[in-house]
């Protein structure tokens, strides 16, 4: 009876392990991580696009000691992925002359017309122009070119060819790096992180991992092209309500001296979205004598 008793005692299931937390990144956090991946990159440890696996054993280790935090491979390699999608929206800015870094503040200066240009080509930028890029000479370094061993300074060659510091004014929406907060500086990219956070799986499921994994990646590209044209269509509603044909219209019954003639030329030439920019841009005391060559050209035989 004892015997049977044992027989039908069920061995108590092994619990599951808990899925590991969400990681919060702030911008301390982020910096420590590129500081450290800096170090594997200069110490040899970088693989084609990204770190040996005593490279990324070296990252974690390093980054607890001076994070106190453990978190996980596959979470330092979701920031690494969120890293490099910042450096190239970075680094596309740069490449334009319109743009330069300052290494001071972390900020990305441009004109106010540079900027809304480049936005409604590439809605991705919206985060770097907020938020800017503090760390921008370490993502260079880690995600340079493989052979170069680290000792390239992608920054400096954005320096070259920009103006002078001195005499250039940076426009009043760019906020420079000391004046934000650390949630505001990473609030865009820890958006992009949620998208990148895997599922942490239980030991048993590491082939239904790799599906899911190609699963996840697709649904990730789905939810980028998603809101890079939800992006597009708000920057251009809002560009085009900047500088609408009832604003120039507004500011045409306001101004004083104006002849028919003028009047209805001007009207034909508010059709063109180039022409009502520049019209609301002039100062007040320069409309007119705008508007009278223009009407003169689009009259005259």
């Amino acid at each position: 009876m004892a015997s049977r008793s044992t027989r039908l005692r069920r061995t108590p299931h092994k619990q599951q392990p808990e899925p590991q937390a969400r990681a919060k990144w702030t911008a301390s956090l982020t910096k420590i991580l590129a500081d450290v991946m800096v170090d594997q990159v200069h110490k040899g440890n970088r693989q084609k696009s990204s770190f040996s696996k005593k490279g990324w054993r070296y990252i974690c280790e390093d980054f607890y000691k001076q994070a106190g935090l453990k978190w996980d491979k596959d979470q330092l390699k979701n920031r690494f992925a969120v890293l490099r999608k910042h450096y190239v929206i970075t680094k596309s800015l740069l490449d334009e002359p319109n743009f330069r870094w300052d290494e001071a503040t972390g900020a990305i200066l441009g004109t106010e017309e540079a900027w809304n240009k480049h936005i409604m080509e590439h809605p991705d930028a919206e985060t770097v122009r907020s938020t800017g890029c503090p760390i921008y000479k370490q993502l260079c370094t880690i995600f340079l070119e493989e052979g170069t061993n680290g000792k390239h300074n992608g920054a400096a060659e954005h320096e070259k060819g920009t103006p002078d510091s001195t005499s250039y004014q940076p426009p009043l929406n760019t906020i420079k790096a000391e004046e934000r907060s650390e949630s505001e500086q990473m609030a865009n990219m820890d958006g992009e992180q949620d998208r990148f956070q895997s599922t942490t799986f239980s030991k048993d499921g590491v082939r239904k991992r790799g599906r899911m994994g190609v699963d996840n990646a697709i649904a990730n590209a789905v939810l980028e092209m998603a809101a890079a044209s939800k992006l597009r269509a708000v920057a251009l509603q809002q560009c085009s309500e900047r500088f609408s044909v009832a604003d120039c219209v507004r500011t045409l019954d306001q101004m004083e001296g104006v002849n028919e003639r003028v009047n209805f030329g001007a009207l034909d030439l508010f059709n063109s979205r180039s022409a009502r920019e520049t019209f609301l841009s002039l100062k007040a005391d320069k409309r007119f004598t705008w508007l009278k060559g223009k009407c003169s050209i689009l009259c005259d035989p």
